[in-house]
């Protein structure tokens, strides 16, 4: 399934300075309810400190994919940015997976009683 994405620069500062934040070592996602009925949406960052464009690219695929993954689990309704911290860089595709699914539930973004 598609993912819809937040592309404007003014859909990422309203998310991240009126949304609220849970983060771990690797991952922070900012998340704010948006005012349409809409799918989510979701917006990708990765700093500098993570590495070359090469590298910040790679972990930028790395999470669009999860996010289509799971995205007929993850609420309606919603502006997502995910921010990959320099800590992303030790771990492997399933430990980021798993850290990004532990915020999304601790967020109550995901739909159901969806076990991590």
């Amino acid at each position: 399934m598609r993912i819809h994405r937040l592309k404007k620069s003014k859909d990422f500062s309203l998310t991240l300075k009126r949304g609220r934040s849970i983060a771990d070592s690797s991952l922070v996602i900012y998340y704010k309810k948006n005012e349409e009925s809409i799918p989510f949406r979701v917006g990708f960052s990765v700093g500098k400190k993570v590495g070359k464009a090469v590298e910040r690219n790679y972990y930028k695929r790395i999470l669009r994919e999860m996010m289509r993954k799971y995205s007929l689990r993850i609420k309606n309704g919603y502006d997502l940015v995910i921010i990959a911290r320099v800590g992303v860089r030790e771990k492997g595709y399933q430990e980021i997976e798993n850290s990004l699914l532990k915020l999304l539930k601790k967020a109550s973004l995901l739909k159901g009683d969806f076990m991590v």
